[in-house]
Protein backbone atom coordinates (compact mmCIF):
# COMPACT_ATOMS: atom_id res chain seq x y z
CA UNK A 1 0.00 0.00 0.00
CA UNK A 2 2.96 2.32 0.56
CA UNK A 3 3.75 1.83 -3.13
CA UNK A 4 1.16 4.39 -4.18
CA UNK A 5 2.67 6.90 -1.77
CA UNK A 6 6.05 6.28 -3.41
CA UNK A 7 4.39 6.75 -6.81
CA UNK A 8 3.17 10.20 -5.76
CA UNK A 9 6.75 11.12 -4.87
CA UNK A 10 8.19 9.64 -8.07
CA UNK A 11 5.63 11.39 -10.25
CA UNK A 12 6.19 14.74 -8.57
CA UNK A 13 9.98 14.63 -8.84
CA UNK A 14 10.42 12.89 -12.18
CA UNK A 15 7.38 12.42 -14.39
CA UNK A 16 5.72 15.80 -13.91
CA UNK A 17 8.82 17.86 -14.77
CA UNK A 18 9.11 15.81 -17.97
CA UNK A 19 5.46 16.51 -18.79
CA UNK A 20 5.98 20.21 -18.09
CA UNK A 21 8.71 20.27 -20.71
CA UNK A 22 6.20 18.96 -23.23
CA UNK A 23 4.15 22.14 -22.87
CA UNK A 24 6.78 24.71 -21.99
CA UNK A 25 6.62 26.50 -25.34
CA UNK A 26 4.82 29.88 -25.01
CA UNK A 27 2.55 29.08 -27.96
CA UNK A 28 1.29 26.02 -26.12
CA UNK A 29 0.41 27.71 -22.84
CA UNK A 30 -3.39 27.58 -23.25
CA UNK A 31 -5.81 25.26 -24.97
CA UNK A 32 -7.32 26.60 -28.19
CA UNK A 33 -10.44 24.43 -28.20
CA UNK A 34 -12.23 21.62 -26.40
CA UNK A 35 -11.13 19.27 -29.18
CA UNK A 36 -7.48 20.11 -28.48
CA UNK A 37 -8.08 19.47 -24.78
CA UNK A 38 -9.62 16.06 -25.44
CA UNK A 39 -6.65 15.08 -27.62
CA UNK A 40 -4.41 15.70 -24.60
CA UNK A 41 -5.14 12.24 -23.15
CA UNK A 42 -3.70 10.41 -26.15
CA UNK A 43 -0.81 12.87 -26.36
CA UNK A 44 0.28 12.34 -22.76
CA UNK A 45 -0.24 8.58 -22.92
CA UNK A 46 1.99 8.38 -25.98
CA UNK A 47 4.54 10.67 -24.36
CA UNK A 48 4.82 8.49 -21.25
CA UNK A 49 5.10 5.30 -23.27
CA UNK A 50 7.66 6.70 -25.71
CA UNK A 51 9.80 8.51 -23.17
CA UNK A 52 11.59 5.37 -22.10
CA UNK A 53 12.36 4.47 -25.72
CA UNK A 54 14.17 7.72 -26.35
CA UNK A 55 17.81 7.11 -27.21
CA UNK A 56 18.88 9.77 -24.73
CA UNK A 57 17.08 8.05 -21.87
CA UNK A 58 19.54 6.57 -19.37
CA UNK A 59 19.02 3.23 -17.63
CA UNK A 60 18.28 5.07 -14.39
CA UNK A 61 15.67 7.24 -16.09
CA UNK A 62 14.12 4.16 -17.66
CA UNK A 63 13.84 2.55 -14.23
CA UNK A 64 12.17 5.65 -12.83
CA UNK A 65 9.63 5.70 -15.65
CA UNK A 66 8.85 2.04 -15.06
CA UNK A 67 8.42 2.73 -11.34
CA UNK A 68 6.00 5.58 -11.76
CA UNK A 69 3.88 4.00 -14.45
CA UNK A 70 3.35 0.47 -13.12
CA UNK A 71 1.90 -0.98 -9.93
CA UNK A 72 3.09 -3.92 -7.82
CA UNK A 73 1.74 -6.41 -10.36
CA UNK A 74 3.38 -4.66 -13.32
CA UNK A 75 0.11 -3.13 -14.56
CA UNK A 76 0.01 0.44 -15.83
CA UNK A 77 -0.96 3.02 -13.18
CA UNK A 78 -1.07 6.01 -15.50
CA UNK A 79 -3.34 5.15 -18.41
CA UNK A 80 -4.98 8.59 -18.91
CA UNK A 81 -8.42 7.26 -19.92
CA UNK A 82 -11.18 9.69 -20.90
CA UNK A 83 -12.66 10.85 -17.56
CA UNK A 84 -16.16 9.62 -16.75
CA UNK A 85 -17.70 13.09 -16.79
CA UNK A 86 -17.18 13.36 -20.58
CA UNK A 87 -17.28 9.67 -21.54
CA UNK A 88 -20.89 9.48 -22.67
CA UNK A 89 -21.53 13.10 -23.65
CA UNK A 90 -18.55 15.43 -23.90
CA UNK A 91 -20.77 18.51 -23.51
CA UNK A 92 -22.98 17.35 -20.63
CA UNK A 93 -20.65 18.81 -17.97
CA UNK A 94 -21.61 22.32 -19.16
CA UNK A 95 -25.35 21.86 -18.58
CA UNK A 96 -26.77 23.72 -15.61
CA UNK A 97 -28.38 20.57 -14.22
CA UNK A 98 -25.01 18.77 -14.19
CA UNK A 99 -23.31 21.78 -12.61
CA UNK A 100 -25.90 21.67 -9.81
CA UNK A 101 -25.93 17.87 -9.50
CA UNK A 102 -22.22 17.83 -8.74
CA UNK A 103 -22.92 19.94 -5.65
CA UNK A 104 -24.92 16.96 -4.34
CA UNK A 105 -23.04 14.05 -5.90
CA UNK A 106 -19.69 15.27 -7.21
CA UNK A 107 -16.24 15.71 -5.71
CA UNK A 108 -17.28 18.10 -2.96
CA UNK A 109 -20.90 17.48 -1.85
CA UNK A 110 -20.20 18.81 1.65
CA UNK A 111 -20.65 22.56 1.13
CA UNK A 112 -24.15 23.12 -0.23
CA UNK A 113 -26.59 24.43 2.38
CA UNK A 114 -30.23 25.39 2.52
CA UNK A 115 -30.99 29.12 2.44
CA UNK A 116 -33.11 30.56 5.23
CA UNK A 117 -32.43 34.23 4.41
CA UNK A 118 -32.20 35.87 0.99
CA UNK A 119 -29.90 37.38 -0.05
CA UNK A 120 -27.15 35.52 1.86
CA UNK A 121 -25.38 37.47 4.59
CA UNK A 122 -21.70 37.55 5.49
CA UNK A 123 -20.32 37.13 9.00
CA UNK A 124 -17.05 38.92 8.19
CA UNK A 125 -16.07 42.13 10.00
CA UNK A 126 -17.11 45.01 7.68
CA UNK A 127 -14.53 47.25 9.36
CA UNK A 128 -11.82 45.00 7.92
CA UNK A 129 -13.31 43.63 4.72
CA UNK A 130 -15.74 46.36 3.67
CA UNK A 131 -19.50 46.32 3.32
CA UNK A 132 -20.95 42.90 2.66
CA UNK A 133 -24.35 43.84 1.27
CA UNK A 134 -25.04 41.36 -1.49
CA UNK A 135 -25.84 42.53 -5.00
CA UNK A 136 -28.35 39.67 -5.32
CA UNK A 137 -31.99 40.77 -5.38
CA UNK A 138 -35.34 39.03 -5.73
CA UNK A 139 -35.59 40.36 -9.30
CA UNK A 140 -32.61 38.20 -10.31
CA UNK A 141 -34.32 34.93 -9.45
CA UNK A 142 -38.09 35.43 -9.13
CA UNK A 143 -38.79 34.44 -12.74
CA UNK A 144 -37.08 31.07 -12.19
CA UNK A 145 -39.02 29.88 -9.13
CA UNK A 146 -41.97 28.20 -10.86
CA UNK A 147 -44.37 30.96 -9.84
CA UNK A 148 -43.24 31.19 -6.22
CA UNK A 149 -42.08 34.37 -4.57
CA UNK A 150 -38.66 34.32 -2.95
CA UNK A 151 -40.33 34.23 0.47
CA UNK A 152 -42.48 31.24 -0.57
CA UNK A 153 -39.45 29.42 -1.99
CA UNK A 154 -37.60 29.93 1.30
CA UNK A 155 -40.61 28.79 3.32
CA UNK A 156 -40.99 25.67 1.14
CA UNK A 157 -37.28 24.87 1.60
CA UNK A 158 -36.52 25.12 -2.10
CA UNK A 159 -33.61 27.58 -2.14
CA UNK A 160 -30.02 26.45 -1.56
CA UNK A 161 -26.60 28.02 -1.81
CA UNK A 162 -22.92 27.25 -2.21
CA UNK A 163 -21.43 30.34 -0.62
CA UNK A 164 -17.67 30.96 -0.70
CA UNK A 165 -17.82 34.67 0.13
CA UNK A 166 -16.53 34.46 3.71
CA UNK A 167 -14.02 31.77 2.76
CA UNK A 168 -12.20 33.64 -0.01
CA UNK A 169 -12.73 37.38 0.59
CA UNK A 170 -10.09 37.62 3.39
CA UNK A 171 -7.31 36.28 1.13
CA UNK A 172 -8.31 37.40 -2.38
CA UNK A 173 -6.25 40.60 -2.43
CA UNK A 174 -3.12 38.57 -1.66
CA UNK A 175 -4.01 35.86 -4.17
CA UNK A 176 -4.90 38.21 -7.01
CA UNK A 177 -1.91 40.50 -6.48
CA UNK A 178 0.60 37.80 -7.42
CA UNK A 179 2.53 38.76 -10.59
CA UNK A 180 1.16 36.73 -13.49
CA UNK A 181 -0.86 34.90 -10.87
CA UNK A 182 -4.49 33.84 -10.65
CA UNK A 183 -7.43 36.17 -11.06
CA UNK A 184 -10.40 34.95 -9.11
CA UNK A 185 -13.49 35.94 -7.15
CA UNK A 186 -15.39 34.87 -4.06
CA UNK A 187 -18.59 33.33 -5.34
CA UNK A 188 -22.14 32.90 -4.13
CA UNK A 189 -24.39 30.55 -6.10
CA UNK A 190 -28.14 30.25 -5.59
CA UNK A 191 -29.95 27.01 -6.50
CA UNK A 192 -33.65 26.18 -6.79
CA UNK A 193 -35.17 22.71 -6.28
CA UNK A 194 -37.81 22.25 -8.97
CA UNK A 195 -41.13 20.37 -9.08
CA UNK A 196 -39.31 17.71 -11.11
CA UNK A 197 -36.97 17.18 -8.13
CA UNK A 198 -33.98 18.61 -9.97
CA UNK A 199 -31.58 21.16 -8.52
CA UNK A 200 -30.83 24.09 -10.86
CA UNK A 201 -28.65 27.21 -10.54
CA UNK A 202 -30.61 30.46 -10.77
CA UNK A 203 -27.97 33.11 -9.99
CA UNK A 204 -24.26 33.57 -9.37
CA UNK A 205 -22.69 36.52 -7.58
CA UNK A 206 -18.96 37.08 -8.04
CA UNK A 207 -17.25 39.39 -5.55
CA UNK A 208 -13.91 41.06 -4.89
CA UNK A 209 -12.85 42.80 -1.67
CA UNK A 210 -12.03 46.52 -1.62
CA UNK A 211 -8.47 47.31 -2.69
CA UNK A 212 -6.05 47.34 0.29
CA UNK A 213 -5.88 50.51 2.38
CA UNK A 214 -8.85 52.16 0.67
CA UNK A 215 -12.43 53.00 1.55
CA UNK A 216 -13.68 51.97 -1.87
CA UNK A 217 -16.48 49.39 -1.99
CA UNK A 218 -15.78 45.88 -3.12
CA UNK A 219 -16.75 44.57 -6.55
CA UNK A 220 -20.00 42.60 -6.91
CA UNK A 221 -21.55 41.34 -10.14
CA UNK A 222 -24.55 39.05 -10.64
CA UNK A 223 -25.03 36.58 -13.48
CA UNK A 224 -28.21 34.64 -14.31
CA UNK A 225 -28.75 31.76 -16.76
CA UNK A 226 -30.07 32.49 -20.26
CA UNK A 227 -33.86 32.50 -20.54
CA UNK A 228 -33.80 29.80 -23.18
CA UNK A 229 -32.15 26.49 -22.38
CA UNK A 230 -31.00 26.27 -26.00
CA UNK A 231 -29.07 29.54 -25.81
CA UNK A 232 -25.39 29.60 -24.86
CA UNK A 233 -24.42 32.62 -22.74
CA UNK A 234 -20.64 32.51 -22.41
CA UNK A 235 -20.58 35.08 -19.59
CA UNK A 236 -22.82 32.71 -17.60
CA UNK A 237 -20.47 29.84 -18.47
CA UNK A 238 -17.50 31.91 -17.30
CA UNK A 239 -19.32 32.68 -14.03
CA UNK A 240 -19.91 28.95 -13.48
CA UNK A 241 -16.22 28.31 -14.23
CA UNK A 242 -15.21 30.71 -11.46
CA UNK A 243 -17.59 28.95 -9.07
CA UNK A 244 -16.03 25.63 -10.06
CA UNK A 245 -12.58 27.07 -9.31
CA UNK A 246 -13.69 28.14 -5.83
CA UNK A 247 -15.31 24.74 -5.35
CA UNK A 248 -12.40 22.52 -6.39
CA UNK A 249 -9.89 24.53 -4.36
CA UNK A 250 -12.07 24.26 -1.26
CA UNK A 251 -12.44 20.57 -2.02
CA UNK A 252 -8.71 19.90 -2.16
CA UNK A 253 -7.52 22.15 0.66
CA UNK A 254 -10.41 21.77 3.12
CA UNK A 255 -12.83 18.89 2.45
CA UNK A 256 -9.94 16.63 1.44
CA UNK A 257 -6.61 17.63 3.01
CA UNK A 258 -7.75 19.42 6.19
CA UNK A 259 -10.83 17.40 7.14
CA UNK A 260 -9.36 13.95 6.48
CA UNK A 261 -5.55 13.69 6.13
CA UNK A 262 -4.65 16.45 8.60
CA UNK A 263 -7.48 15.85 11.06
CA UNK A 264 -6.77 12.13 11.53
CA UNK A 265 -3.01 12.39 12.04
CA UNK A 266 -3.16 13.40 15.75
CA UNK A 267 -5.53 10.49 16.39
CA UNK A 268 -2.99 8.08 14.92
CA UNK A 269 -0.11 9.48 16.96
CA UNK A 270 -2.08 9.45 20.21
CA UNK A 271 -3.27 5.89 19.60
CA UNK A 272 0.30 4.64 19.22
CA UNK A 273 1.51 6.69 22.19
CA UNK A 274 -1.30 6.16 24.70
CA UNK A 275 -3.14 2.91 23.94
CA UNK A 276 -1.22 -0.25 24.77
CA UNK A 277 -1.24 -3.22 22.38
CA UNK A 278 -3.71 -5.04 24.64
CA UNK A 279 -6.12 -2.11 24.98
CA UNK A 280 -9.39 -3.04 23.22
CA UNK A 281 -9.39 0.13 21.09
CA UNK A 282 -5.93 -0.54 19.68
CA UNK A 283 -6.80 -3.42 17.31
CA UNK A 284 -10.19 -1.82 16.71
CA UNK A 285 -8.73 1.46 15.37
CA UNK A 286 -5.45 0.45 13.71
CA UNK A 287 -6.98 -0.72 10.38
CA UNK A 288 -8.43 2.77 10.00
CA UNK A 289 -4.98 4.35 10.35
CA UNK A 290 -3.11 2.07 7.93
CA UNK A 291 -0.55 3.91 5.74
CA UNK A 292 -2.00 7.35 6.51
CA UNK A 293 1.24 8.67 7.98
CA UNK A 294 3.11 7.45 4.91
CA UNK A 295 0.85 9.16 2.40
CA UNK A 296 0.78 12.33 4.52
CA UNK A 297 4.56 12.36 4.54
CA UNK A 298 4.69 12.13 0.75
CA UNK A 299 1.98 14.79 0.45
CA UNK A 300 4.13 17.18 2.48
CA UNK A 301 7.10 16.48 0.21
CA UNK A 302 5.38 16.63 -3.17
CA UNK A 303 1.84 18.02 -3.00
CA UNK A 304 1.59 20.73 -0.33
CA UNK A 305 5.29 21.60 -0.10
CA UNK A 306 6.74 24.95 -1.11
CA UNK A 307 6.62 25.12 -4.91
CA UNK A 308 4.87 21.74 -4.90
CA UNK A 309 1.94 20.66 -7.04
CA UNK A 310 -0.68 22.56 -5.02
CA UNK A 311 1.28 25.83 -5.05
CA UNK A 312 1.95 25.55 -8.79
CA UNK A 313 -1.52 24.60 -9.90
CA UNK A 314 -4.15 25.73 -7.39
CA UNK A 315 -5.76 29.11 -6.88
CA UNK A 316 -4.19 30.23 -3.57
CA UNK A 317 -0.69 29.28 -4.83
CA UNK A 318 1.82 29.87 -2.01
CA UNK A 319 -1.05 30.89 0.30
CA UNK A 320 -2.63 27.43 0.07
CA UNK A 321 -1.65 26.00 3.45
CA UNK A 322 -2.12 29.41 5.03
CA UNK A 323 -5.70 29.33 3.70
CA UNK A 324 -6.25 25.81 5.02
CA UNK A 325 -4.91 26.82 8.44
CA UNK A 326 -7.19 29.89 8.54
CA UNK A 327 -10.26 27.74 7.80
CA UNK A 328 -9.16 25.29 10.51
CA UNK A 329 -8.88 28.09 13.03
CA UNK A 330 -12.20 29.70 12.17
CA UNK A 331 -14.53 26.87 11.19
CA UNK A 332 -13.19 23.43 12.22
CA UNK A 333 -15.15 21.65 14.96
CA UNK A 334 -14.65 17.96 15.65
CA UNK A 335 -18.30 17.13 16.35
CA UNK A 336 -19.42 18.71 13.05
CA UNK A 337 -17.32 16.19 11.13
CA UNK A 338 -19.95 13.58 11.95
CA UNK A 339 -22.32 13.23 9.00
CA UNK A 340 -25.59 13.84 10.91
CA UNK A 341 -24.23 16.95 12.64
CA UNK A 342 -22.84 18.25 9.36
CA UNK A 343 -26.18 17.83 7.56
CA UNK A 344 -28.05 19.54 10.38
CA UNK A 345 -25.54 22.40 10.49
CA UNK A 346 -25.99 22.99 6.76
CA UNK A 347 -29.77 22.73 7.19
CA UNK A 348 -29.83 19.96 4.59
CA UNK A 349 -31.70 17.81 7.12
CA UNK A 350 -34.07 18.18 10.05
CA UNK A 351 -34.31 16.04 13.21
CA UNK A 352 -36.89 13.27 12.80
CA UNK A 353 -37.24 10.65 15.53
CA UNK A 354 -39.42 8.49 13.25
CA UNK A 355 -36.71 8.03 10.62
CA UNK A 356 -34.15 5.22 10.76
CA UNK A 357 -31.51 7.94 10.40
CA UNK A 358 -33.10 10.04 13.19
CA UNK A 359 -33.24 12.88 10.68
CA UNK A 360 -34.98 13.70 7.42
CA UNK A 361 -33.17 14.95 4.33
CA UNK A 362 -34.57 18.12 2.79
CA UNK A 363 -33.58 16.81 -0.65
CA UNK A 364 -34.23 13.07 -0.51
CA UNK A 365 -32.27 12.56 -3.73
CA UNK A 366 -28.99 13.77 -2.20
CA UNK A 367 -26.71 10.85 -3.14
CA UNK A 368 -23.77 11.65 -0.85
CA UNK A 369 -26.02 12.12 2.17
CA UNK A 370 -28.41 9.27 1.34
CA UNK A 371 -25.65 6.68 0.88
CA UNK A 372 -23.55 8.23 3.60
CA UNK A 373 -26.26 7.86 6.22
CA UNK A 374 -26.50 4.15 5.42
CA UNK A 375 -22.77 3.79 6.08
CA UNK A 376 -22.85 6.08 9.13
CA UNK A 377 -25.66 4.11 10.80
CA UNK A 378 -23.96 0.80 10.05
CA UNK A 379 -20.66 2.08 11.46
CA UNK A 380 -22.43 3.41 14.54
CA UNK A 381 -24.09 0.04 15.18
CA UNK A 382 -20.74 -1.78 14.83
CA UNK A 383 -19.06 0.69 17.20
CA UNK A 384 -21.94 0.31 19.68
CA UNK A 385 -21.69 -3.47 19.64
CA UNK A 386 -17.92 -3.40 20.13
CA UNK A 387 -17.94 -0.84 22.93
CA UNK A 388 -20.66 -2.66 24.86
CA UNK A 389 -18.61 -5.86 24.81
CA UNK A 390 -15.67 -4.23 26.60
CA UNK A 391 -17.33 -1.46 28.61
CA UNK A 392 -20.24 -2.69 30.71
CA UNK A 393 -21.33 0.73 31.99
CA UNK A 394 -20.44 4.42 31.84
CA UNK A 395 -18.27 4.22 34.93
CA UNK A 396 -15.77 2.00 33.13
CA UNK A 397 -15.25 4.76 30.57
CA UNK A 398 -14.22 7.27 33.24
CA UNK A 399 -12.00 4.72 34.99
CA UNK A 400 -10.03 3.75 31.85
CA UNK A 401 -6.88 5.84 32.35
CA UNK A 402 -5.38 4.91 28.96
CA UNK A 403 -8.57 5.96 27.19
CA UNK A 404 -8.80 9.26 29.05
CA UNK A 405 -5.13 10.06 28.45
CA UNK A 406 -5.60 9.21 24.76
CA UNK A 407 -8.50 11.61 24.38
CA UNK A 408 -6.74 14.33 26.36
CA UNK A 409 -3.64 14.15 24.14
CA UNK A 410 -5.74 14.36 20.97
CA UNK A 411 -7.51 17.49 22.18
CA UNK A 412 -4.76 19.35 24.01
CA UNK A 413 -1.66 18.33 22.05
CA UNK A 414 -2.62 16.91 18.67
CA UNK A 415 -5.21 19.62 18.09
CA UNK A 416 -3.73 21.97 20.65
CA UNK A 417 -4.73 25.12 18.78
CA UNK A 418 -8.36 24.04 19.19
CA UNK A 419 -8.17 22.57 22.71
CA UNK A 420 -10.81 24.99 24.04
CA UNK A 421 -13.13 24.51 21.07
CA UNK A 422 -16.81 23.85 21.80
CA UNK A 423 -16.84 20.94 19.35
CA UNK A 424 -14.99 18.47 21.55
CA UNK A 425 -17.12 15.68 23.00
CA UNK A 426 -16.74 14.95 26.71
CA UNK A 427 -15.54 11.37 27.17
CA UNK A 428 -17.77 10.43 30.10
CA UNK A 429 -20.21 7.82 28.74
CA UNK A 430 -20.31 4.89 26.35
CA UNK A 431 -22.54 6.94 24.07
CA UNK A 432 -19.94 9.72 23.98
CA UNK A 433 -17.24 7.20 23.07
CA UNK A 434 -19.48 5.82 20.31
CA UNK A 435 -19.87 9.36 18.90
CA UNK A 436 -16.09 9.88 18.94
CA UNK A 437 -15.14 6.53 17.40
CA UNK A 438 -17.83 6.61 14.71
CA UNK A 439 -16.67 10.07 13.68
CA UNK A 440 -13.01 8.98 13.52
CA UNK A 441 -13.83 5.93 11.41
CA UNK A 442 -16.21 7.94 9.18
CA UNK A 443 -13.50 10.53 8.46
CA UNK A 444 -10.88 7.86 7.74
CA UNK A 445 -13.10 5.79 5.49
CA UNK A 446 -16.28 7.17 3.92
CA UNK A 447 -15.56 10.91 4.12
CA UNK A 448 -12.16 10.42 2.53
CA UNK A 449 -13.51 8.05 -0.12
CA UNK A 450 -16.22 10.54 -1.08
CA UNK A 451 -13.69 13.31 -1.78
CA UNK A 452 -10.80 11.24 -3.13
CA UNK A 453 -11.69 8.39 -5.47
CA UNK A 454 -13.80 10.46 -7.86
CA UNK A 455 -11.02 12.94 -8.51
CA UNK A 456 -10.07 11.58 -11.91
CA UNK A 457 -13.70 11.12 -12.95
CA UNK A 458 -14.49 14.80 -12.34
CA UNK A 459 -11.18 16.71 -12.08
CA UNK A 460 -9.37 14.69 -14.74
CA UNK A 461 -11.21 16.90 -17.23
CA UNK A 462 -9.91 20.36 -16.41
CA UNK A 463 -12.87 22.59 -17.45
CA UNK A 464 -15.18 20.66 -15.13
CA UNK A 465 -12.90 21.31 -12.13
CA UNK A 466 -10.40 24.06 -13.00
CA UNK A 467 -7.91 24.56 -10.20
CA UNK A 468 -6.94 28.04 -11.30
CA UNK A 469 -8.37 31.09 -13.10
CA UNK A 470 -6.21 33.43 -15.15
CA UNK A 471 -8.67 36.20 -16.05
CA UNK A 472 -11.53 38.18 -14.60
CA UNK A 473 -14.78 38.24 -16.54
CA UNK A 474 -14.77 41.15 -19.00
CA UNK A 475 -17.30 43.96 -19.05
CA UNK A 476 -19.75 44.31 -21.90
CA UNK A 477 -18.36 46.12 -24.96
CA UNK A 478 -14.77 45.67 -23.80
CA UNK A 479 -12.06 44.38 -26.12
CA UNK A 480 -12.05 41.07 -24.27
CA UNK A 481 -15.81 40.75 -24.62
CA UNK A 482 -15.43 40.98 -28.39
CA UNK A 483 -12.80 38.23 -28.16
CA UNK A 484 -15.40 36.02 -26.49
CA UNK A 485 -17.85 36.65 -29.31
CA UNK A 486 -15.18 35.94 -31.93
CA UNK A 487 -13.91 32.65 -30.43
CA UNK A 488 -15.78 31.69 -27.24
CA UNK A 489 -14.11 28.30 -26.70
CA UNK A 490 -10.62 29.72 -26.95
CA UNK A 491 -11.40 32.62 -24.63
CA UNK A 492 -13.19 30.36 -22.13
CA UNK A 493 -10.23 27.98 -21.93
CA UNK A 494 -7.72 30.82 -21.70
CA UNK A 495 -9.51 31.90 -18.52
CA UNK A 496 -8.81 28.58 -16.79
CA UNK A 497 -5.80 26.41 -15.94
CA UNK A 498 -2.87 26.34 -18.36
CA UNK A 499 -1.77 23.21 -20.20
CA UNK A 500 1.00 22.58 -17.69
CA UNK A 501 -1.38 23.02 -14.74
CA UNK A 502 -4.07 20.84 -16.32
CA UNK A 503 -1.59 18.09 -17.18
CA UNK A 504 -0.01 18.16 -13.73
CA UNK A 505 -3.37 17.97 -11.97
CA UNK A 506 -4.66 15.29 -14.33
CA UNK A 507 -1.61 13.09 -13.68
CA UNK A 508 -1.77 13.65 -9.93
CA UNK A 509 -5.47 12.93 -9.54
CA UNK A 510 -5.19 9.74 -11.57
CA UNK A 511 -2.64 8.45 -9.06
CA UNK A 512 -4.72 9.65 -6.10
CA UNK A 513 -7.85 7.99 -7.52
CA UNK A 514 -6.15 4.61 -7.85
CA UNK A 515 -6.90 1.65 -5.57
CA UNK A 516 -3.98 -0.61 -4.79
CA UNK A 517 -4.19 -4.38 -5.24
CA UNK A 518 -3.61 -4.55 -1.46
CA UNK A 519 -6.55 -2.30 -0.54
CA UNK A 520 -8.57 -3.22 2.54
CA UNK A 521 -12.19 -2.06 2.34
CA UNK A 522 -14.87 -1.31 4.90
CA UNK A 523 -16.11 -4.56 6.42
CA UNK A 524 -12.82 -6.33 5.68
CA UNK A 525 -9.83 -7.21 7.86
CA UNK A 526 -6.54 -8.19 6.26
CA UNK A 527 -5.47 -9.97 9.47
CA UNK A 528 -8.12 -12.60 10.06
CA UNK A 529 -6.95 -13.46 13.59
CA UNK A 530 -7.07 -9.89 14.89
CA UNK A 531 -9.23 -11.06 17.82
CA UNK A 532 -10.21 -14.34 19.44
CA UNK A 533 -13.24 -12.83 21.20
CA UNK A 534 -16.24 -14.69 19.77
CA UNK A 535 -18.65 -11.85 20.62
CA UNK A 536 -16.49 -9.44 18.65
CA UNK A 537 -16.20 -11.84 15.72
CA UNK A 538 -20.00 -12.22 15.60
CA UNK A 539 -20.48 -8.44 15.75
CA UNK A 540 -17.94 -7.88 12.98
CA UNK A 541 -19.54 -10.53 10.77
CA UNK A 542 -22.87 -8.74 11.23
CA UNK A 543 -21.21 -5.44 10.29
CA UNK A 544 -19.60 -6.97 7.18
CA UNK A 545 -22.91 -8.41 6.07
CA UNK A 546 -24.62 -5.03 6.41
CA UNK A 547 -21.86 -3.38 4.37
CA UNK A 548 -22.57 -5.84 1.55
CA UNK A 549 -26.27 -4.97 1.79
CA UNK A 550 -25.36 -1.28 1.35
CA UNK A 551 -23.56 -2.15 -1.89
CA UNK A 552 -26.72 -3.73 -3.29
CA UNK A 553 -28.78 -0.76 -2.11
CA UNK A 554 -26.48 1.74 -3.85
CA UNK A 555 -26.54 -0.28 -7.06
CA UNK A 556 -30.36 -0.30 -7.02
CA UNK A 557 -30.53 3.43 -6.33
CA UNK A 558 -28.30 4.17 -9.29
CA UNK A 559 -30.68 2.22 -11.54
CA UNK A 560 -33.75 4.13 -10.36
CA UNK A 561 -34.65 6.71 -13.06
CA UNK A 562 -36.71 8.75 -10.58
CA UNK A 563 -33.52 9.60 -8.65
CA UNK A 564 -32.28 12.17 -11.15
CA UNK A 565 -29.22 13.25 -9.17
CA UNK A 566 -27.79 9.71 -9.14
CA UNK A 567 -26.49 10.03 -12.72
CA UNK A 568 -27.43 13.41 -14.19
CA UNK A 569 -26.85 14.61 -17.76
CA UNK A 570 -23.28 13.21 -17.77
CA UNK A 571 -24.64 9.78 -16.76
CA UNK A 572 -22.00 9.22 -14.07
CA UNK A 573 -23.54 6.95 -11.41
CA UNK A 574 -22.89 7.92 -7.81
CA UNK A 575 -20.66 5.08 -6.62
CA UNK A 576 -18.16 6.95 -4.45
CA UNK A 577 -19.64 5.39 -1.30
CA UNK A 578 -20.03 1.91 -2.82
CA UNK A 579 -17.91 0.06 -0.23
CA UNK A 580 -15.87 -2.37 -2.36
CA UNK A 581 -13.92 -1.96 -5.58
CA UNK A 582 -11.48 -3.81 -7.82
CA UNK A 583 -7.96 -2.31 -8.11
CA UNK A 584 -7.35 0.71 -10.30
CA UNK A 585 -9.28 3.89 -11.09
CA UNK A 586 -12.89 2.86 -10.55
CA UNK A 587 -14.75 5.80 -9.01
CA UNK A 588 -15.92 3.62 -6.14
CA UNK A 589 -14.65 1.82 -3.04
CA UNK A 590 -14.44 2.84 0.63
CA UNK A 591 -11.10 1.73 2.12
CA UNK A 592 -10.76 1.42 5.89
CA UNK A 593 -8.10 4.12 5.97
CA UNK A 594 -6.66 7.17 4.24
CA UNK A 595 -4.00 5.28 2.32
CA UNK A 596 -3.66 7.53 -0.76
Amino acid sequence: MGFLADTVKAAAHNLLPALESLFEQPASTDFGSFRELKELYDEIRDFVKQKGKNKSTTAAEQKLFDLRTQDEAGQDILEFPIPQVICEDENAWMRDEEFARQMLAGLNPMVIERLEVFPPKSKLNPGIYGTHTSALTASHIKGQLEGLTVEQALENKKLFTVDYYDIYIPSLNKINSEHKGPKSYASRTIFFYTKENILKPVAIELCLPPPPNTIEPGYKRVFVPPLSGNTKDWLWELAKAHVRTNHVNYHQLISHWLETHATVEPFIIATHRQLSAIHPLNPFLLPHFKNTMSINSQARKALISANGIIEKCFLPRNHSIETSAAIYKEYWHFDELSLPKDLLKRKMALPDATSKYQLKLIIEDYPYAHDGLEIWNTLREWVHDYIHIYYKDDATIKLDSELQTWWNEIRTVGHGDKKHDIGWIKLETRENLEDILTTIIWISSAHHAAVNFGQYAYAGYMPNSPTCAQRFIPDYDSVEHFQIVENPEKYFLSTLSTKVQATTVMTTVEILSTHSTEEEYLGERAIKCWTDNQEVIAAFDKFSSKVKDIEKLITNRNENPELKHRRGPANVPYTLLHPSSPPGVTGKGVPNSISI
